[in-house]
């Protein structure tokens, strides 16, 4: 596309400016071929692993929107009574997990993968959001609770985080494990030849009125996919202008339970973006172009005028 020849002359009598513009469109390409290889590479849509045998009897039906039972009442590592309303506070999105900890692998597996992506999310565990993790087991020890709380806070290991992290790990009995995991769609089965729980493998987002939001599924949960998690159901807290951009550019694939890159939208806010930058560029040539224009006008008034009174 030829530019007007008025503005390749001014371009051209600009060679900072040319470049600043030629690395912007640039880098908008780029930004765009990589938007739309990203989906095919499988590198922001990674599938949900097969599901063994003795899952059958355990799975997930997801109750977008439905409120959880606040009232029900828990018990925390420490043996002290605590109600579910407690931990939600109406201002802070919670991720929610179910587990049992004296299973042998799983559950250790995603709390580990849970506190690890979590730890490389922006915001602040305690601060900006709350971590609670159930024990589907009834016969639960604190003793094991209090254990594996401890070795989750270490995994996380961020900086200005202590004891009260904001994470809480509770206990209860059948009827408070069903109330909340009924509510949430969470279905679990006790296998008394094995000794184990079988349990779908996920983490949950809750909105900060005990609303659910998302769900989440796999054995690894990546910081990106719990940070857009966290800001979908932030929806009462004021997310900044990048956030709201980050969010418009990710759709949640409920196929495969991860969020994936929107190339199409990628690229309009690469787009409108380059057009920012450029025309920003332009106002500030033009402006100078302006002032130059006024001062040579201003010079040669007062030449005029010198030759007049000579």
């Amino acid at each position: 596309m030829d530019l007007h020849p008025t503005t390749t002359t001014e371009l051209e009598r600009f060679p900072a400016l040319r470049a600043v513009v030629r690395r912007v469109v640039w880098l908008a390409l780029v930004i765009a071929c990589v938007a739309v290889r990203l989906p095919g590479q499988g590198v922001a849509h990674a599938q949900i692993a097969g599901m063994p045998p003795e899952m059958a009897r355990a799975g997930v039906t997801e109750h977008l929107d439905g409120p959880l039972p606040l009232d029900t009442m828990f018990r925390d590592h420490a043996g002290r009574p605590v109600k579910l309303r407690d931990l939600f506070d109406g201002k802070r999105p919670v991720v929610l997990t179910f587990a049992y900890h004296s299973c042998p692998v799983v559950c250790s597996m995603i709390l580990n993968q849970e506190a690890q992506g979590l730890r490389g999310v922006d915001w602040t565990l305690g601060k900006d959001y709350r971590a609670i993790t159930i024990s589907i087991d009834p016969n639960e020890s604190l003793e094991k609770t209090a254990a594996k709380r401890t070795a989750i806070l270490h995994e996380y290991a961020r900086a200005g985080v202590g004891e009260e992290a904001g994470w809480s790990f509770l206990v209860g009995d059948q009827q408070a494990i069903d109330a909340v995991t009924q509510a949430a769609g969470f279905e679990s089965q006790y296998d008394p030849d094995q000794k184990q729980w079988a349990h779908p493998s996920l983490v949950m987002v809750v909105k900060p009125d005990g609303r659910m939001a998302r769900y989440l599924y796999g054995l690894e949960f990546p910081a990106n996919d719990l940070r857009l998690g966290l800001l979908e159901a932030a929806e009462y807290r004021t997310i900044s202008t990048v956030e709201q951009l980050i969010l418009y550019c990710y759709h949640y694939d409920p196929k495969g339970g991860k969020y994936v890159l929107v190339a199409r939208r990628v690229m309009q806010v690469g787009g409108g973006l380059v057009a920012l930058v450029v025309l920003g560029f332009l106002g500030v040539f033009w402006a100078a172009e302006l002032r130059k224009a006024r001062q040579a006008k201003a010079d040669a008034s007062k030449t005029d005028l010198v030759d007049s009174l000579a």
